[in-house]
């Protein structure tokens, strides 16, 4: 793997632990102003926004100042906001400064994959988007725990680390080199017009997996697992924050296991059946959530959708590179902000329907949506080579 394969995948696990620990707490330190889970949900969707709003600008950033500049500052900002988060007086206040936050990790969202697929050809693709995510998981097994902890101290306390860890991160962002393009046997690809990659099928797919993960992890998830567990499985916030932990970090440590061999099985078959495998065990895993009657159910749904998720952690971002080919940065905005509606919406969406009609219709619909994924997905040609190489177009 290239170097700059082995740096993103360090600043992802720098940025990941330091998230992995505010997950669990956000929500709950949203609800101890006094607001309801709509509201809990409006927090972590005002940081998607933030990021829908200026993902499609981060291109000319990086034809201006270059892709590290602007990953580093990117992740500096994120640092600034977790910080004020904590300090945070009001839930006016929280609001704000995460929408701010969300400015940033636009920044190192879209500059960090336009570096990943721009350095390694469609061979590799796969894996090396096994790696960078394995970054964050691994990150998301140990945040969780620690974040569990820290609860017990403070409801703050975790937005500070996770500021310290998006320094470290911007520190290791020091370590990447400018683009280079790496081709192989297999790896023709060329730039592709805007026009070309918004027709192609694959796209079509890949940006709808992304839109789904969206609207599941930061909606359905993120949001609704913390308060379901504070609402049946625990009976104080501190509880709830480690349970909720513990069993994300479980779920985490399954995809760890498997993110790597899903990249392997990407390369080799193609992207198309690990996307439709990951998208129906993440739809039946999911749906089987609400119903959990203890922790230890909880934690079994949640590893069983850590399956899937680590076939859907490679198979789309590799589709997204085997598309776009070099010169990717347009395409990977408009990726990133499929996966930044759905974190709008669905944290909205996910925490209205729970509040009017309980947990178990807003998990369902959660689910559902994999559905519509499944269906792009076997709509889409089973293939690591662009549309233009083959014969005919999608």
């Amino acid at each position: 793997m290239p170097r700059n394969v082995w740096v993103l995948s360090g600043i992802s696990l720098a940025v990941a632990v330091g998230f992995g620990v505010v997950a669990p707490v956000l929500p709950m330190f949203a609800v101890s102003f006094g607001v309801n889970e709509f509201a809990a949900g409006a927090v972590i969707s005002a940081f998607a926004l933030m990021r829908f709003a200026t993902a499609s600008f981060v291109g000319r950033a990086n034809d201006r100042f270059g892709h590290r500049r602007v990953l580093i500052a990117g992740i500096l900002i994120v640092a600034v906001s977790s910080a004020f988060t904590g300090l945070a007086p009001n839930y006016l206040w929280l609001i704000l400064v995460r929408g701010i936050g969300g400015i940033g990790s636009a920044m190192f969202s879209v500059s960090g994959m336009t570096v990943l697929l721009a350095s390694v050809g469609s061979d590799l693709r796969g894996r090396a988007a096994g790696m960078y995510q394995g970054g964050f998981l691994v990150g998301a097994v140990l945040g969780p725990a620690i974040g569990g902890v820290f609860a017990r101290i403070s409801l703050q306390m975790p937005f500070f680390f996770y500021a310290g860890t998006l320094v470290v991160a911007a520190a290791v962002g020091l370590g990447l080199k400018s683009i280079q393009v790496t081709t192989s046997a297999s790896d023709t690809q060329t730039a592709r017009s805007l026009r070309e990659v918004i027709r192609d099928t694959r796209f079509h797919a890949a940006c709808a997996a992304h839109l789904v993960q969206g609207w599941n992890n930061n909606g359905t998830r993120s949001t609704l697992v913390p308060l379901f567990v504070i609402g049946y499985l625990a009976t104080t916030p501190a509880d709830a924050a480690l349970q909720t932990g513990i069993a994300m970090a479980i779920a985490a440590g399954v995809q760890i296991a498997l993110i790597l061999p899903g990249g392997y099985l990407t390369d080799k078959y193609g992207r198309k059946i690990p996307m439709i495998v990951g998208a129906v065990i993440s739809a039946i895993a999911l749906a089987m959530v609400p119903w959990s009657t203890h922790i230890a159910m909880l934690a079994t749904w949640l590893g069983l959708s850590a399956v899937g998720a680590a076939l859907l952690g490679t198979a789309p971002a590799a589709t997204l590179g085997d598309v776009a080919g070099t010169g990717a940065d347009r395409a990977v905005a408009i990726y990133s902000m499929s996966g930044d509606l759905g974190s709008i919406v669905g944290p909205l969406a996910a925490g209205a329907i729970a509040s009017a009609f309980g947990f178990l219709p807003a998990f369902l619909l959660g689910s559902g949506f994999w559905l519509i994924s499944v269906v792009l997905s076997v709509r889409m040609r089973n293939t690591s080579q662009p549309a233009t190489e083959l014969s005919g177009s999608d």
